[in-house]
């Protein structure tokens, strides 16, 4: 959540950078009031409370002198304004949490470099990569024999059943079977061996707390697009992220120790509601899917460059993978929630003939470590500050999975896949019909 001090000293400015994400005055003059009334009512309630003190006092001098009459009318002022105190409190608490929750919807300030637009047709493209790019070959076009969908490929090599998916768990859940399943894995090998040691590898758990949801902005405000385990009240995961920006959740870290970078591979839960009717056939979207995460506490000195680095990572992958793919810088009307700016990572998928989204790197500046209470002490002294977290895909596997089977189309029939997956594959680099 953005820090409640930038609504009261600069109420202005964080206005007009909120007005650019479609937050209107309005909402933010009813958290300012909320937050007036909150500061009034406590202070009205310590004033009460003070005086109930002295009143004890001399509560206990009029008995000590014998005085009953007067003992009986003080000890009755006193309960008047116990209860009085006690009612200015219950209101304090009340508006206070009125404020925390309007902030726990409210999104984040976005970078001034964010370009501003209502969606994602507004985001701007500010490069793009193809093998041979580096060297001035032409952007390729799209081969005849590719024009063939990922989930009819994968259905005539015996490498993708999506209905015997839905069979075990309704539609949108995948079932990958053989060199499918192999492919999927040795993505999942790849990408662990290029993070780390840099990347502390991490195996979280894939259901969690509503307090874990809340740090990361999940909750409440996206409750709906969430899998929720009612009968324990856990969530599970809808990407590693949740997790890993918890894990020091409540600690003071020294800011010697920063960046902790953090890498981890998981099962990720979305229900992808809103989106009835689109992308519905193959893998373009599911509401299971394996995903490796990269994520980073940083000092705000840190921070964008530890953003760089996780898209970088997840640009050399790409590479690696020979995908051909562009870079989006998204506008105000696209932008995650807590995000105060991400770049979207989009493969050409050529049986599909659309650019896929693979990664989001996004920067969240101290709005996610407000909430998880994630702090650290400067090296050179004064007051605790938050940190600020850094994530992104490095990757999501379904897409990916989606474009390496398109692109590596044979006229044949067969899928070849990029060297780098030979020591993932045994060798096997071809994948033809069992």
């Amino acid at each position: 959540m953005i820090d409640i001090r930038l609504l009261r000293d600069e109420p202005d400015d964080v206005k007009a950078a909120l007005a650019r994400r479609g937050v209107s005055a309005e909402e933010l003059d009813a958290i300012i009031a909320a937050d007036v009334a909150h500061r009034a009512r406590r202070s009205q309630a310590e004033s009460l409370r003070a005086e109930v003190k002295t009143l004890s006092r001399s509560v206990g001098e009029a008995r000590k002198a014998g005085d009953q009459a007067r003992t009986d009318e003080l000890s009755a002022q006193s309960r008047r304004l116990t209860e009085e105190e006690r009612a200015v409190t219950a209101e304090a608490d009340a508006e206070g949490q009125k404020v925390r929750e309007a902030l726990l919807y409210l999104p984040n300030i976005p970078a001034e470099e964010v370009p501003d637009g209502a969606n994602d047709a507004d985001n701007v493209e500010i490069r793009r990569w193809w093998p041979g790019s580096e060297t001035g070959a032409p952007e390729p076009g799209r081969a005849p024999h590719q024009v063939v969908p990922h989930w009819e490929i994968g259905q005539s090599l015996q490498l993708l059943d999506m209905e015997r998916g839905a069979r075990l768990s309704g539609t949108m859940f995948p079932l990958y079977r053989g060199a499918g399943a192999r492919l999927l894995r040795a993505l999942t090998g790849l990408a662990l061996d290029r993070h780390t040691p840099t990347y502390e590898e991490i195996r979280p758990p894939t259901v969690v707390l509503t307090e874990t949801m809340v740090s990361t902005g999940h909750l409440p405000k996206f409750a709906d697009d969430a899998y929720h385990l009612e009968r324990d009240d856990l969530w599970a995961i809808p990407t590693a992220e949740v997790p890993l920006t918890s894990m020091h959740r409540g600690e003071v870290l020294e800011e010697s120790v920063l960046p902790l970078r953090f890498t981890a591979a998981t099962a990720c839960y979305r229900r992808e509601a809103g989106s009835a009717g689109r992308d519905t056939r193959g893998l373009l979207r599911v509401h299971e899917f394996d995903k490796v995460e990269l994520f980073a506490y940083a000092t705000p000195d840190q921070a964008l460059d530890a953003q760089a680095d996780i898209l970088g990572r997840a640009e050399s992958l790409l590479q690696d993978l020979q995908l051909r793919y562009r870079v989006m810088d998204l506008c105000t009307g696209d932008l995650g929630g807590p995000s105060a700016r991400t770049f979207d990572l989009e493969v050409y998928a050529p049986g599909v003939d659309k650019w896929l989204e693979v990664s989001s790197t996004s920067w969240y500046r101290d709005y996610q470590a407000r909430r998880a209470n994630v702090r650290y002490r400067p090296a050179g002294g004064g007051a605790l500050q938050f940190v600020h977290t850094v994530n992104g895909s490095a990757l999501a596997w379904p897409r990916i999975w989606a474009a390496l089977v398109e692109n590596g189309l044979q006229e044949d029939g067969t899928v070849r896949l990029p060297e780098c997956l030979s020591p993932y594959v045994g060798g096997e680099l071809l994948i033809k019909a069992p």
